[in-house]
């Protein structure tokens, strides 16, 4: 089947398998590696985008499902060399350890603060938030992007 999606900004055309999943449309057909694949099981949120400006775990769309749609990926979110505020608050306040599931937790961040369901009056609590819900531990509550959500915020 033949898909059309924006892909940050730039237009892809291309021909795939009905089965295809976005997440390995983004990575193995585009090219953009940023997304990963974690878990297997869509619990992880590693592979996390926006599609058409939501949040979603693309290891559960099908890249046919996003024809015609805006994808944004980490790699899209830098802007003229400068990282997405988001992004340096995770880096400035070490919200990552191994970084593998970062960019998935950073596009979900920039969500939860887009949404206003994060705002300088209720920040995210990490016990009960999506982000501490992760498996990915290490990241979530370890080394807890709290400090860098409510940072980025404003």
């Amino acid at each position: 089947m033949k898909v059309s999606i924006k892909v940050n900004g730039q237009s892809t055309d291309n021909d795939v398998e009905p089965r295809l999943l976005l997440v390995q449309y983004l990575r193995d057909v585009v090219g953009l590696t940023g997304t990963n694949i974690g878990c297997d099981t869509s619990s992880c949120g590693a592979c996390t985008v926006h599609l058409n400006g939501e949040a979603v775990k693309s290891c559960t769309v099908l890249a046919v499902q996003a024809d015609g749609a805006d994808v944004l990926t980490i790699e899209g979110l830098a802007k003229d060399g400068q990282l997405h505020p988001m992004q340096a608050a995770f880096q400035d306040n070490h919200g990552l350890q191994c970084g593998f599931c970062t960019p998935g937790m950073v596009m979900a961040a920039v969500s939860l603060v887009k949404e206003g369901r994060v705002t300088r009056d209720r920040p995210p609590q990490p016990a009960s938030h999506s982000l501490a819900a992760s498996p990915w531990t290490t990241t979530a509550i370890s080394t807890s992007p709290t400090p860098a959500i409510t940072e980025s915020a404003w």
